[in-house]
């Protein structure tokens, strides 16, 4: 039998309350686990919603700096014929060996000058021939004669300038006669002179093409005059800064023209051969060749911008030809067997920076050959005393084939372009 006490706490009323308890602390207990599991998963949610927001952010930030992902490019191209390729500066690189060099024989060619046929001269290393330019960043075309012609058909082109403008015409027509026939019968000169020294015009006709190649002898580009009156007896001659050559309406009628000067822009071309500067009326006894030089590339601009043809005529302008004279009076020259290895302060020029300078100012395009720091390494390819006088050096110069023909490949793959190269 149950006692009292058990019967008591067992009675239905007991019972009734003991549920209410427990039913009480099950809630409370439930709630209490609910609410714990409830605040971690919003803890939860909370990281990996931080961690999405991290991710985006970081996304957003890559795709700012970087728009698009551009794949590594083994080589860019220069320019070729037809070709939408980004531009590069080739005047800049270095000189490789490449025995496919050179693009013609001098000796075969009648518009080579003998005095710049080395090896018929009596040179005897031919490796100076065998250098190809090669820029950091790109390739300048291969020379394609066949194209070349074709796109030049019924063109005009124009070389100004000075003896080193001449060599360069000399090479850019002794490379495009390696693709005509009959070399004799569709390549003269228009008015059967030969080629000299002194003669200030020269034109070459490529009959079959209707391609016409000119070069004007103009050292200074302005015009060169007499003493005038009561000038002192040192002045011999002037140079006249601000009247452009005489000849200078005939250069207009040109696809191409490409001007070059300063080997003439020295003091023993000028002030030891009592040649002066001026401007108008006015004798600049004491003007520097510097300024003067500046002054006469500044009428050069100046009647570039209101006497030539923008919407026909390309403009280029060669800066200054490095050259490798030593010794105090630059009158030695050591023409070496290789190409120096290090520029040694050939790259530049006082010349081509006022070029560079003037051209930037200008309106009109104007397309700067850059050759002075490619020209630097060349100790080895000028004339020496490989000229058609052996008793005077020349270190200013160069034998063709040579470097001049570098200079046609990278002008004649930029008369073929649109845009040209930088």
């Amino acid at each position: 039998m149950f006692s009292r006490f058990e019967v008591e706490h067992c009675s239905p009323s007991k019972l009734r309350k003991f549920h209410e308890r427990v039913s009480s602390f099950s809630d409370r207990f439930a709630k209490s686990r609910c609410k714990h599991y409830v605040s971690k998963s919003i803890s939860s949610l909370f990281v990996i919603g931080l961690f999405l927001w991290f991710f985006l952010a970081m996304v957003c930030t890559h795709f700012f700096y970087f728009p698009r992902y551009q794949p590594p490019v083994r080589s860019n191209r220069v320019h070729q014929s037809g070709d939408l390729v980004p531009k590069c500066n080739v005047f800049y690189g270095n000189w490789i060996p490449d025995e496919s060099y050179p693009l013609y024989n001098a000796t075969q060619c009648p518009f080579a000058e003998r005095g710049f046929d080395c090896l018929a001269n009596g040179r005897r290393d031919g490796g100076y021939q065998k250098w190809r330019w090669k820029p950091k960043n790109c390739e300048i075309p291969r020379f394609n004669v066949h194209e070349i012609l074709g796109k030049l058909r019924g063109k005009r082109i124009v070389f100004v300038g000075d003896s080193l403008s001449r060599t360069q015409w000399e090479s850019m027509i002794c490379m495009l006669m390696q693709g005509v026939q009959d070399k004799r019968r569709d390549v003269y000169e228009i008015n059967g002179n030969k080629i000299t020294k002194r003669i200030r015009f020269l034109g070459v006709l490529f009959s079959s093409y209707n391609l016409r190649i000119d070069y004007y002898r103009s050292v200074f580009l302005v015009q060169p005059g007499s003493s005038p009156r009561r000038a002192p007896k040192r002045v011999k001659s002037t140079v006249r800064l601000d009247k452009l050559e005489d000849m200078s309406n005939e250069w207009i009628d040109s696809d191409f023209l490409i001007f070059n000067s300063g080997h003439w822009w020295t003091p023993t071309k000028l002030f030891d051969m009592g040649c002066y500067f001026q401007a108008g009326q006015s004798l600049k006894l004491g003007m520097g060749i510097t300024s003067a030089f500046r002054t006469a590339l500044e009428t050069w601009a100046s009647w570039l911008e209101t006497s030539v043809n923008r919407n026909r005529t390309r403009v280029f302008f060669r800066t200054f030809e490095s050259s490798h004279w030593i010794g105090r009076n630059r009158n030695s020259c050591e023409v070496t067997r290789r190409p120096w290895l290090k520029s040694k302060g050939k790259d530049r020029s006082w010349i081509s920076d006022i070029i560079i300078d003037v051209v930037k100012k200008m309106t009109t395009p104007v397309t700067v050959l850059h050759v002075t720091p490619m020209g630097a390494f060349r100790s080895d390819a000028h004339v020496g005393t490989w000229s058609d006088d052996r008793s005077i050096t020349d270190c200013s110069h160069w034998c063709l084939p040579g470097v001049p023909d570098t200079w046609n490949e990278i002008l004649l793959s930029m008369l073929l372009s649109k845009d040209g190269m930088e």
